[in-house]
């Protein structure tokens, strides 16, 4: 086929510079009237359009619009002759790319010249040559920049479609420019039965970086065997070039997706105090995260040398609506700047608050900041947070006051809301049933001392006021556990070490009210055998004598700091983020683009490979947040190594299981989601469990829409490849567990990926989006604790001061201004949602939207999570349910599935974007 040239027919003026948003119904006119351009109106990926549209907009040669049903993905040519196509391509001005190198000062010759520049595409047939038995082949065009508008450019040709070419499989792409571009899709009209429309949103490398060609599928799904066969070799090519070789260190720009340990988690080169052991092996069982291939460190040839960014695969990376107005440049301005200037500003490390109004001053007072470099650097950065003061110039770091304290000013303080945040705080994963009695440690007592617990029954029943027995609280179900006790004693005495903190093992024993909410009754913390120091123990129990009193306040403080740092280590990073990369790693590696699963998965897979990359660069790395200010300190990811070694297990991460496992439900055919709560008023588990239902029926749909026959579940290579690869390479260090789902049966793949869709979803917004508001006030949720119980081993004036003033002991006790600041920032941002966020049920993809019975499935399912937001509402309003409403409670929303942008306190994203 000769490719026809297209003279761009004017040099348009418009300005390059990229804005915030997008205009996803964006039309172009071309030069000839007699000419209809077709665009999609649902835009998705970077910036989707969120009323789900599946039309087209239509702009005749009038300027009329006029809708016209979804296009098609592939379409048959005419037979007998052959006949003219028009590809329009269209491409969003990116700051690094290509295009954001122009400028309206450059002389128009100069800017003739630059869009003369082309892209080469071939279409692709999806039919092997009858005659030869090889693929067809391809038909080429040179596109040329035709015209723009806001900031999406749109290049065309023309090609002439030679007769029996037949359906359109995919088009490939060279980019000749000397940079990448992002290319939204790529539309072809002018076949007989419609437009073929190739959504791409995706990154085409300059093929002076990479020679190999960008490839890009039609919207329709096929399992491998059902594969066109003139697309088979395509589409293993593809995903040869996603595995990579497993040699070099990562570009940018490149695609490649594959395996390694946490091994850059420290930074022994720069200090020696800043080693930390590689996290995946014998000794340190961990999920794998993606390899990019650094240089090893010089002091340990087991790590990786640190770098100031991450490779991520392209694709993975944040689109420029969140770099440009959220999380890359608000979090690392955060940790590189803003926390900086607080050290500078609050000079002593270890300086406490002297007072509690010195901890109001944060939200009404603020903090000032030493005058930035950059004018106003901070204001554009975090505008909620910091305000420039007029008089000096200088920024003034003021909190907002987060929801629990405007509702509640003295919520923290009260036994009821440490009990019900157990249920509907922040983290509602660690509240289990008491099945044995007495309580009794598993760990060695020649290590640890002795197992047996000092809650007795003589303390519960003293504290139960004698309503009934323990015997016949543990067969009523009466009696619930934090229990920290053998995660934490073997960081103990090495977190003691550590100069300004402590450690315990903790319990903490409640006990259910007739009228369904939970009361503390005893605490209990642990020290183990250290020197000649036999080991320490002591049970404190809410008491109306005023010493009692302020030594269970304290007690709270340190299970509080237990409680935090396990539900930011455990609960949050690890079982989460940490696990989900592996998911998204094989998927890339194993499923082709065409597969139907992994278009079900791709959207709960965004950004959470970019986002994990930045915690390990400034978070859980050595010296980072984390390890500096949340219990247990420097241990704190050695810490996650081992509840991943004790604790995680794939087929209790689904929500039923783990209710079932921790004795907070029963399975029950007869109630409700099969399962009867032991808690009826769990806020939490139900609103989760309507969710999970919710997506479970959505997945079956699917799933059984694409295997019929049940029998191609087991025969698809590549569905089997990818859960392969999870078990054994991404969770290597759990790959002979019995316990991993096989995946035979339609039921045990639809509760498989149930399972990662619920965990990237409804479980991780249940954990994260609540931080500010039951963290910003952080004696509410303090992350670390500083000093020991007076009663431990007390100094005559340590405990001589504590009687006289037990507040000071407490302040004492909670982080320094320093930490508390630097974390209450962070949970700021880390609660914030995105402006192109995409939540659950809310974006129809465009593959879906051509299938009219997954289609059909997937308004179902956002009509179910719609039910859903209104079912919250009204449970929030019912005074029965007093775990959830009360006097200055905060109605629990953070599984209402939709949200603005901001600090919200609800809102479920697809994925784990933040």
């Amino acid at each position: 086929m000769t490719s026809q040239l297209q003279k761009p027919i004017y040099a348009p003026s418009f300005s390059l510079f990229p804005k915030s948003s997008i205009n996803p119904n964006h039309l172009i006119k071309h030069g000839n009237p007699s000419l209809i351009s077709i665009v999609p109106r649902h835009h998705v990926h970077q910036n989707r359009n969120k009323k789900n549209s599946s039309s087209l907009v239509i702009r005749a040669a009038s300027g009329e619009l006029k809708s016209s049903p979804a296009s098609v993905s592939t379409v048959t040519s005419t037979e007998n002759q052959a006949f003219t196509v028009k590809a329009l391509v269209t491409v969003t001005v990116t700051a690094g790319g290509f295009l954001s190198s122009l400028s309206l000062t450059r002389p128009l010759d100069d800017i003739t010249d630059l869009l003369g520049k082309t892209l080469i595409l071939e279409l692709v047939s999806a039919e092997l040559d009858p005659k030869t038995g090889l693929e067809k082949e391809t038909v080429k065009g040179y596109a040329h920049n035709a015209s723009h508008k806001d900031n999406e450019v749109v290049y065309e040709t023309t090609f002439t479609i030679p007769e029996g070419f037949g359906d359109v499989g995919a088009v490939q792409v060279e980019n000749e420019h000397h940079k990448e571009i992002f290319i939204k899709s790529i539309d072809l009209d002018g076949f007989p039965k419609g437009t073929v429309n190739i959504p791409c949103n995706s990154w085409a490398h300059s093929k002076f970086d990479n020679p190999r060609k960008r490839i890009f599928f039609t919207n329709k799904s096929y399992i491998p065997s059902e594969t066109p066969r003139g697309l088979k070799k395509l589409r293993e090519s593809e995903l040869q070039t996603l595995r990579g070789d497993g040699g070099g260190q990562r570009k940018t720009s490149d695609r490649i997706y594959d395996y390694d340990t946490y091994n850059d988690l420290g930074d022994p080169d720069n200090n020696d105090e800043l080693a930390r052991p590689v996290l995946g092996g014998k000794d340190h069982p961990y999920p794998r995260r993606c390899r990019t291939g650094r240089p090893r460190s010089k002091k340990d040839p087991l790590s990786e040398q640190r770098s100031s960014s991450v490779y991520v695969p392209r694709d993975e990376a944040f689109s420029e609506v969140k770099q440009l107005t959220f999380s890359t440049k608000t979090l690392k301005s955060v940790l590189h700047a803003l926390i900086p200037s607080l050290e500078t500003a609050l000079l002593d490390p270890d300086l406490g608050f002297p007072y509690f109004t010195a901890i109001d001053s944060l939200f009404n007072e603020g903090i000032t900041l030493p005058k930035p470099k950059t004018g106003g650097f901070f204001q554009t950065i975090i505008p909620r947070l910091v305000k420039t003061i007029t008089d000096g110039g200088d920024d003034l770091l003021l909190f907002e006051t987060p929801e629990i304290i405007d509702r509640d000013k003295f919520a923290w303080f009260r036994d009821e809301e440490f009990s019900r945040q157990t249920l509907a705080g922040l983290n509602p994963y660690s509240i289990e049933l008491v099945k044995e009695w007495p309580l009794k440690s598993k760990l060695d007592p020649e290590v640890y001392g002795p197992p047996e617990s000092l809650i007795t029954t003589e303390v519960v029943e003293k504290e139960i006021k004698g309503c009934m027995t323990v015997n016949e609280a543990l067969e009523r179900n009466k009696m619930f556990i934090l229990d920290y006790h053998d995660l934490l004693m073997p960081y103990v005495n090495k977190v003691r070490e550590i100069e300004g903190t402590t450690l315990y093992g903790s319990r903490t024993l409640f006990f259910l009210t007739d009228d369904g909410t939970l009361r503390p009754i005893a605490i209990e913390l642990t020290r183990p055998p250290v020197g000649d120091k036999p080991q320490w123990k002591q049970v404190f129990t809410p008491t109306w004598e005023a010493t009692g009193c302020w030594l269970w306040r304290l007690a709270k403080a340190h299970v509080l700091a237990h409680d935090s740092g396990y539900h930011q280590l455990v609960v949050h990073w690890l079982r989460t983020h940490c696990s989900t990369e592996p998911y998204i790693i094989a998927a890339n590696r194993q499923l082709s683009v065409m597969h139907p699963i992994y278009r079900l998965l791709h959207p709960h897979f965004r950004y959470t490979m970019e986002i994990n990359a930045l915690a390990r660069e400034s978070l859980i790395n050595a010296g980072g947040i984390i390890e500096s200010s949340f219990s247990p300190g420097k241990y704190s990811m050695e810490f996650s190594s081992a509840a991943y070694d004790q604790l995680w297990r794939f087929d209790m991460e689904a929500l039923p299981a783990d209710l079932i496992r921790r004795g907070m439900a029963v399975e029950d055919p007869t109630a409700e989601h099969g399962l009867k709560l032991t808690i009826e008023d769990y806020p939490f588990a139900n609103d989760g469990l309507i969710m999970w239902d919710a997506i479970k029926e959505w997945v079956s749909d699917y799933v059984n829409h694409y295997y019929p026959d049940p029998n191609l579940i087991e025969s698809d290579t590549e569905l089997q490849g990818w859960w392969t690869e999870v078990r054994t390479k991404g969770h290597a260090d759990k790959k002979d567990e019995p316990w991993w789902p096989v995946l035979k049966t339609p039921e045990s793949l639809i509760h498989t990926l149930t399972t990662i869709i619920w965990v990237t979803a409804g479980h991780h917004s249940a954990v994260n989006f609540g931080q500010y508001t039951y963290g910003g006030y952080f004696p509410n949720r303090p992350t670390i604790a500083r000093t020991n119980m007076p009663t431990e081993d007390p100094s005559e004036e340590f405990f001589q001061n504590f009687m006289k003033k037990p507040e000071v002991a407490l302040l004492m006790c909670f982080p320094s201004q320093i930490q508390a600041t630097k974390v209450m920032a962070v949970l700021d941002v880390l609660s914030n949602h995105s402006p192109d966020e995409e939540y659950i049920g809310d974006c129809l993809e465009s593959a879906w939207a051509e299938n009219p019975v997954i289609k059909a499935a997937y308004e179902r399912f956002s009509g179910n999570l719609k039910r859903l937001e209104g079912i919250i509402d009204e449970r929030n309003t019912n005074l029965k349910l007093k775990n959830r409403v009360g006097a200055g409670v905060v109605p629990y929303e953070l599984l209402k599935p939709f949200s603005t942008p901001g600090v919200t306190g609800m809102g479920v994203p697809n994925s784990i974007s933040i």
